[in-house]
């Protein structure tokens, strides 16, 4: 940490704040507004962290948004993400060599492989200078922070979780959000299709305690790769070793049997009991939107470690875009060599922010045959995890570039008709609220690599469209069209929903000669001319089996909240927002600086 701060100094990619902030709301705030700026503002480095419910000043900085841009990414990494990516594609195509020149190239290449495994030491690390055991173990010495107003308490959101399989031949290192429930017991947000809760499932029907070990801190690579979405049993250290060109260092946990790296800032060790679950969150996540309170398993702390200097690393989640879009980026480009053994025909792909990664995938692939987009989107829906994928939109190699998208949705939707639409059903994220049950839900597949030509509708202006529509249906509100000089412009319709959304698209179908592809949301929080926060509310909003209608050419989306007249049973969630008192505080002491712009398009 202290030369990941070294380093962000000299790069001029560090913001210091010396002002007295709160681990309530105040810091976690403040990088939520940083990470909105161009290019993701600046890393924040807080050195004045206070707890003012409990009267307490930490000695330990914060640091946060260290991962937030391009830049910052490469310069922790230390070389070029592609060259990484290089890597892996020459590993993945590694031939018997053919005579002894290769022979001789390939040795060298298999010997500095050898820097990829983690070494374990016998003795202890610098991660271990402090150590509070049994009745010193207190969890509020660490700066933890609570980020949103309706969190269930404060979380832990850079933790590095190490677990590892019941015969301890498989180790795993994941990040899950760990919520504080007092000072030595802490939840164990591990998603049903988590490597760390397939372990955890061994530990069950054995009916013993599983060991945990969770890292904060070190080098932010540590970090990275607990976000690496590697294929299951194989260790995501390895990916350190490949980045850095140098083993992690191990020591082992003083109170369980796994080890982590030596140099990390903190460890909180313990035991998980697979006969105890307890309530975790609710939680305002990196969807934009609070998940909901569920039972997860509890670990009970037995030891807490840490360095004599050390800085805790935080991040923030909420409405997009986040730290999570770098970190993204860097993993989507590492890992597109593996995909493509899943799919060898993809050609390249991208998840954009605003649609929080899994709502949405826009693919480029080299059709061979008929149907070849929809074995893709099986292919997809198979994949690790992009099995949590709700959208994906298909296109072949002449497309433009995929993060061009206003050129892209024009080539998309100049192509398109009902019959380009694939609706299934496959897993989702624990995170999703639409389906109409967890875990389960729609999917929706475009297959826009064949253009089905139609002459696009006989366009009317904003206000003359409102005017007709506001005839046929008393509940809306506004309404705006985008794309207009494609086959299918999209016309975005508000409402103050009185009934299903089938109701008011039926009601429409007078008026298809002038609409084809019609999106309705809520008046409420809904700014009609956003189409960036538009494309968040609705891929978050919408079930493809319940909320997509077609009739003749037009197509119609429901991306409204769900309620009993949806026959929506589950619970609803809220936004996630900004406490607008901590933000005037902020502003009074000049620390929050956003545009007032950025803080309408992003809906802080």
């Amino acid at each position: 940490m202290k030369k990941t701060i070294t380093l962000l100094k000299k790069n001029s990619e560090l913001r210091i704040i010396d002002d007295a902030l709160d681990i309530y709301l105040e810091i976690p705030h403040l990088a939520y507004a940083e990470v909105k700026k161009e290019n993701g503002g600046k890393a924040l480095l807080f050195t004045n962290v206070v707890d003012k419910k409990n009267d307490k000043k930490f000695e330990e900085p914060v640091l946060m948004n260290v991962f937030g841009s391009y830049k910052r990414c490469e310069l922790l990494f230390g070389r070029s993400i592609e060259s990484v990516a290089y890597e892996i594609t020459k590993l993945l195509h590694m031939k018997p060599p053919a005579g002894i020149k290769e022979k001789i190239s390939m040795a060298g290449e298999l010997l500095s492989l050898k820097n990829i495994f983690p070494k374990r030491l016998k003795c202890e690390g610098e991660c271990q200078q402090i150590k509070y055991l049994e009745d010193e173990i207190d969890l509020y010495k660490l700066p933890i922070l609570t980020t949103w107003e309706q969190d269930g308490g404060p979380f832990i959101t850079m933790g590095q979780v190490y677990t590892q399989s019941l015969d301890g031949e498989m180790v795993n290192l994941g990040m899950y959000r760990l919520q504080l429930y007092d000072k030595n017991h802490l939840g164990m947000h591990w998603q049903i299709h988590k490597d760390s809760s397939h372990f955890f499932d061994q530990y069950q029907k054995a009916n013993k305690k599983m060991p945990v070990s969770i890292a904060i801190g070190g080098n932010p690579l540590y970090t990275w790769c607990a976000t690496a979405p590697l294929p299951y049993g194989v260790n995501e250290l390895l990916m350190y070793g490949l980045i850095t060109k140098t083993p992690a260092q191990l020591v082992k946990s003083i109170t369980t049997p796994l080890y982590i790296p030596k140099d990390v800032d903190y460890v909180i060790e313990g035991w998980v009991d697979p006969s105890e679950l307890k309530v975790e969150g609710p939680f305002g996540d990196h969807t934009g939107y609070y998940t909901l309170e569920e039972p997860y398993p509890v670990m009970q702390v037995s030891a807490i470690t840490m360095k004599k200097e050390r800085t805790f690393l935080a991040t923030v989640v909420g409405k997009p875009p986040l730290e999570d879009k770098y970190m993204g980026w860097a993993t989507g480009k590492i890992f597109f060599p593996l995909l493509k053994t899943t799919a060898p025909d993809l050609l390249d792909y991208h998840m954009p922010e605003n649609a929080g990664f899994h709502n949405l995938i826009l693919a480029k692939m080299q059709p061979l045959y008929k149907g070849h987009a929809k074995q893709f989107m099986h292919a997809f829906w198979g994949a690790g995890q992009m099995s949590f994928v709700k959208h994906a939109i298909f296109v072949d190699e002449k497309a433009p570039k995929l993060e061009n998208y206003e050129v892209f949705a024009t080539y998309v939707l100049n192509r398109i008709t009902p019959k380009s639409l694939f609706i299934t059903e496959g897993i989702l994220d624990a995170l999703d609220h639409s389906s109409p049950e967890n875990l389960v839900g729609g999917k929706l597949g475009i297959d826009a690599t064949a253009a089905n030509n139609v002459e696009g509708p006989q366009l009317l202006g904003d206000d003359e469209l409102l005017k007709r529509v506001q005839e046929k249906i008393k509940d809306v509100v506004d309404l705006h069209q985008f794309m207009q000089r494609t086959n299918n412009p999209i016309t975005v319709i508000s409402v103050h929903k009185s009934k299903n959304v089938k109701e008011y698209f039926d009601a429409l179908l007078s008026l298809s000669t002038h609409m084809r592809i019609v999106v309705f949301v809520d008046a409420n929080k809904n700014d009609i001319y956003n189409s960036y926060m538009l494309i968040w509310r609705v891929t978050n909003n919408m079930d493809a089996q319940r909320d997509i209608y077609t009739a003749g050419l037009m197509m119609g989306i429901d991306g409204t909240n769900k309620n009993s007249l949806d026959n929506f049973t589950r619970e609803w969630p809220d936004d996630v927002d900004c406490t607008q008192e901590v933000v005037e505080n902020l502003r009074a002491k000049g620390l929050w600086d956003l545009d007032e712009k950025l803080n309408n398009k992003f809906q802080l």
